[in-house]
């Protein structure tokens, strides 16, 4: 088959790759010219897709990577990853218009068009649907067939891959979801259908908010128990001996990436616009943890002041780790990005040490170089915000003179505080 994937970013390029590697014919569909010259040129910029991949499906021309709209033409099955961000706190599915408007000039009888993008339920029928069948003159689960199938990219997680993640699948009509379902089935080992699209789209938030929920619930519990003199820490040790009825989650300096900071909103803010209801659970728990990396600046101020008598003001600090999450060079929505902010809009002089993004790769942070002979010893405190393997953390402990541990990956010591 004809394989167009709209998108070819984290989500997008994995899923094109892979549907070339299982015999498809693949158009990674990407508007930005300079990614698609990087992709032609065999150069990933993903990384959870090693070059070495991406320049075997270019050589054996199941892969190409085009910014022009005329390279969907004749396409069997599109797939729309494009990306669903927030503005002003709002909603933006302005790329998802975008795409189904490019998409339905090339629609033909017999098509099938999914999107993975992440989305409030609804979407699909309400917004993607109408633009395909109006830009086409075609009808939906009758002339082309419709799905929603949601992303689950862990980026940077080796053990659950897109093949081995079970995919839901979701379809307008029965027709619809057995199309759907053959396309995901020839790249994935395991497909979910679900009974409906809006089934489909609410599952994918959920699963964001389920998370992002208790996330704020150990967040607050680690401020309290910090104020009772309680170990958290241990704490959540002890609770996770429980067989059932449990899931282990950790406290940190906030949410972070692609997901959870944005997804939980959606479903919120469209429950609010669309019905005038408020999902109060939702917006008490981004209140929690949009305020952690205060929290965090809170907690490192206090010791500061109560160690050494000094302030944030002129200290030197070492943050160690930027992006959102250990292994990956991902700063997208970081805490790590806002607790170092933070700090330099107080006057601390901050050095920024991330093996992912020691390049100054991240847009977001400017890169301190750590100068040659510049020790951890040199510094009024170390606040470790992403605690990536390359981290000597044995070292750290034995060389600082402060550490914030906002992970609870150290062992605690005089001089090593867990958040």
């Amino acid at each position: 088959m004809h394989v167009c994937v709209l998108g070819q970013g984290y989500v997008g390029l994995p899923l094109a790759l892979r549907a070339a590697e299982a015999g498809h014919t693949v158009t990674g569909y990407e508007p930005d010219r300079k990614r698609c010259e990087q992709l032609a040129a065999g150069s990933s910029y993903i990384e959870d897709i090693e070059s070495t991949r991406l320049q075997r499906v270019l050589r054996s021309g199941a892969y190409t990577a085009s910014s022009d709209p005329k390279d969907l033409k004749g396409f069997d099955v599109a797939v729309i990853t494009v990306p669903t961000p927030l503005t002003d706190r709002a909603p933006d599915l302005s790329c998802v218009r975008e795409a189904g408007g490019v998409l339905a000039e090339w629609l033909e009888p017999g098509a099938t068009v999914v999107l993975e993008s992440t989305t409030h339920p609804g979407t699909t029928r309400d917004l993607l649907i109408p633009l395909l069948e109006e830009g086409s003159g075609l009808v939906a689960g009758q002339d082309f067939h419709v799905g929603f199938s949601p992303e689950r990219i862990d980026p940077g997680n080796a053990d659950w891959r897109l093949e081995n993640t079970p995919k839901i699948v979701a379809g307008l009509t029965d027709a619809c979801l057995r199309q759907v379902k053959a396309f995901y089935d020839s790249v994935t080992e395991v497909t979910v259908p679900a009974s409906g699209l809006e089934e489909a789209e609410l599952a994918k938030v959920f699963e964001n908010t389920y998370r992002h929920v208790n996330i704020a619930l150990v967040n607050e519990l680690s401020r309290m128990a910090h104020t009772l003199g309680v170990d958290v820490w241990h704490t959540l040790e002890l609770a996770a001996t429980k067989p059932f009825g449990f899931t282990k989650f950790l406290p940190g300096p906030g949410v972070g990436g692609h997901c959870l900071p944005i997804d939980p909103v959606y479903l919120s803010h469209h429950v609010k616009a669309r019905h005038g209801q408020t999902f109060r659970l939702i917006e008490l728990a981004q209140d929690i943890n949009e305020s952690q990396p205060d929290y965090v600046v809170r907690r490192l101020q206090d010791s500061l002041s109560r160690r050494f008598r000094r302030s944030v003001h002129g200290a030197r600090i070492l943050a160690l780790g930027a992006a959102y999450k250990p292994g990956t060079a991902d700063a997208r929505q970081s805490p790590a990005v806002q607790v170092i902010d933070r700090l330099r809009t107080m006057g601390a002089d901050v050095t920024v040490v991330d093996p992912y993004l020691s390049d100054g790769g991240s847009r977001e942070i400017p890169f301190a170089a750590v100068e040659d002979g510049t020790s951890v010893a040199d510094f009024d405190a170390v606040v470790l915000l992403t605690p990536h393997g390359e981290f000597d953390l044995t070292q750290l402990a034995a060389e600082a003179a402060y550490v914030l541990d906002t992970r609870g990956v150290m062992a605690t010591a005089p001089h090593v505080e867990r958040l």
